[in-house]
């Protein structure tokens, strides 16, 4: 089986971490969930090269570093997760790929779900996104 690799960011800012509510499509993995920002590697592309430009393309964000995380592999998927301070006010952000996007606390992350203005419902948290999350949350 062929994975496929992503490159996904933990951004926090005083305490909370920025989620995407992802589109729902059905075709795309955790479609109306919330999730962390990234996306998959381009041919040639590093990890890391592939957080920062994907953060670009669906925020508009750019941090100045980021570090390395960890590794989560799912089935066929192999995220890299790395993790930054989110130093731009989320309403300086522009979200150019998602349904929503908030700042979460550790207690609405762990509650597996949360209430989307957009949506306009309570939509559930992707598994493995929570897992690396929560993960983070327990390393800091």
């Amino acid at each position: 089986m062929t994975k496929i690799h992503v490159a996904i960011a933990i951004l926090y800012r005083e305490g909370k971490f920025l989620c995407q509510l992802r589109d729902d499509i059905p075709h795309i993995r955790y479609p109306g969930h919330w999730a962390l920002f990234g996306g998959h590697l381009e041919p040639g592309e590093t990890p890391e090269v592939a957080v920062v430009r994907e953060l670009s393309e669906e925020i508009g964000y750019a941090p100045a570093s980021v570090s390395f995380f960890c590794c989560d592999v799912e089935k066929d998927v192999v995220r890299h997760v790395f993790h930054a301070q989110l130093s731009a006010d989320v309403k300086d952000l522009v979200l150019l790929e998602g349904w929503d996007m908030k700042l979460l606390t550790p207690e609405q992350i762990r509650a597996g779900k949360c209430y989307s203005e957009q949506s306009g419902d309570v939509r559930p948290f992707g598994i493995a996104h929570q897992r690396i999350l929560l993960n983070f949350i327990e390393s800091i």
